[in-house]
């Protein structure tokens, strides 16, 4: 390497943390856990959310949709404040906003303001995840470490994805859905006393300005390209979806030819001409697709199909869930010496037969196929996530680790948005089109059943017992069908991701390089 490399730079590439950076690991995993418990919490309390707020199908999708939909076009913004201003402060104003509209939705008294509450709490959200993402890449810096620090840190999401069920179950169970939103406040009180005292402050050396017309140009890209992404999957090419992608497209073309130009861009786009940060990127998205999708589906079959408590429809998912986080850890070893463009596709080869399983096997309720199927979907999922996202922050400098994060939270969230509505918007179509409802039916009650699997049961429910019956097994039968599609698209969406992995990941895996 040509020039001098500094003093500090040497250090990074040798010093080892100790018990206080693991310590400070433990405290980052709070909100990691919070945002993992939202999410999953969220797609088990729908069916009780339905029943009372009477939202509409498009309703029921926002409801999922609007924070990660919010959340993703603030991302890049927020980690950029995060290397100007200080990753540590922007974590702290992110929690105690986080908790405070948390608590606030619990009490939302309509789908309207719900939705509402759900996109205030992704602009906080958006300051919580490329934070903790960025300040372990400055507080790990040897590489070994830092791979085992991410695999916890993702094997956090698993792990609130699987506390969420369950005590989002026995929530359900003894509460109004309310409750789960609540669950953000004992998470966030350590947070915000624990943080300052383990987590040091870490920013960009030479941040640059603030670019506002950057900030505008992202979220003039970001907001109608999901949108309409949104649009297609519900109403299909004939909506606006067409015009807003469009849109998307121009300010995405103008937010790139502009951070080329910047002397100090907002984001660095020769991030992207690197294949293992482009490829883990799209890899990270591509997941998070499969796996929300399936979770989107499960959870209501579980309720509302094979008629299951949400407790036990949360223990029913617990040993997918488990092995998600075993996978994430257990892959560490095996990353240190097997290239990540065999480790990866390896890997989601057991996600795809997750998805045929269901495919093949939707109409039957069968549960211990369900069970064996979210098994083999997480230890594609896990094995995955942590391989590609140690890949992201290996290829970026130390300085732009909020920015470089963020672009990995962005694909995350986009992911969850696509997994609710390219998946979500597809099988309520295929729901809708398999739907034969009984004759003799009220007007109101298939009104309902045309909406939502939630309205149908809540129809039924309030009918004499052959007709409600007649009902429920029209909805259920037009519901499995329909998932037995979106399952093998499922299964389509992790084969791309797996060639991806295979002809951009790299091969054996190599010493950290460190860029001064």
């Amino acid at each position: 390497m040509t020039g001098t490399i500094t003093a500090a730079i040497r250090a990074e590439r040798q010093e080892r943390v100790g018990w206080r950076g693991w310590a400070a690991l433990a405290v980052l995993m709070l909100p990691v856990l919070l945002v993992s418990v939202d999410n999953t919490v969220l797609s088990f309390a729908l069916p009780a959310i339905a029943v009372d707020l009477e939202p509409t199908s498009i309703q029921q999708l926002w409801i999922v949709d609007a924070y990660p939909l919010v959340l993703a076009a603030l991302l890049v913004t927020m980690g950029t404040m995060g290397d100007r201003f200080g990753r540590r402060r922007m974590l702290l104003i992110g929690a105690l906003g986080f908790g405070t509209v948390s608590a606030a939705a619990a009490f939302a008294p309509s789908a309207e303001l719900l939705i509402a509450a759900r996109a205030l709490m992704g602009v906080f959200g958006a300051m919580l995840m490329p934070s903790t993402l960025s300040l372990l890449r400055t507080i790990f810096t040897d590489r070994e470490q830092r791979r085992l620090a991410i695999a916890v840190w993702a094997a956090g999401f698993s792990a609130g994805s699987a506390l969420g069920p369950i005590v989002g179950g026995i929530l359900l169970e003894h509460f109004a859905w309310g409750a789960v939103f609540l669950l953000a406040v004992p998470v966030l009180i350590p947070l915000l006393v624990l943080v300052p005292v383990l987590v040091p402050e870490t920013r960009d050396p030479k941040p640059g300005r603030i670019d506002l017309a950057s900030i505008a140009l992202s979220l003039g890209a970001m907001v109608p390209i999901v949108y309409a992404i949104k649009e297609v999957a519900v109403e299909g090419l004939a909506s606006v979806a067409p015009v807003l992608f469009a849109v998307g497209l121009v300010f995405a073309a103008l937010f790139v030819r502009r951070q080329l130009r910047l002397e100090t861009p907002m984001l660095d786009m020769e991030l992207f001409r690197r294949p293992a940060f482009s490829g883990a990127i799209m890899v990270n998205l591509l997941s998070v697709v499969g796996l929300v999708g399936f979770l989107y589906f499960v959870a209501q079959h579980l309720q509302l199909v094979v008629g299951l408590s949400p407790l036990n429809a949360g223990l029913a998912l617990l040993p997918g869930l488990l092995a998600m986080i075993a996978a994430g850890l257990l892959v560490v070893p095996i990353a240190r010496r097997v290239a990540p463009r065999i480790v990866v596709p390896a890997a989601l080869v057991f996600s795809v037969v997750g998805y045929v399983i269901v495919a093949l096997t939707a109409a039957d309720n069968a549960l211990p196929l369900l069970i064996a199927a979210f098994v083999a979907l997480g230890i594609g999922i896990g094995s995955a996530e942590t391989v590609s996202n140690e890949l992201i922050l290996a290829n970026a400098p130390p300085a732009k680790a909020g920015a470089a994060s963020a672009v990995s939270e962005t694909a995350y969230e986009l992911g969850a948005v696509l997994g609710t509505a390219v998946l979500g918007g597809l099988l309520t179509a295929l729901y809708r089109a398999n739907l034969s409802l009984p004759a003799g039916l009220p007007a109101e009650a298939a009104d309902a059943a045309r909406e939502t699997l939630g309205g149908a049961v809540a129809a039924a429910d309030g009918l004499d017992g052959a007709m409600g019956q007649a009902l429920r097994d029209a909805a259920a039968h037009a519901f499995d069908a329909g998932v037995g599609v979106t399952a093998l698209i499922g299964a389509g969406l992790i084969v791309v991701a797996a060639i991806i992995a295979a002809t951009t990941l790299g091969g054996r895996p190599k010493k950290e390089r460190v860029t001064p």
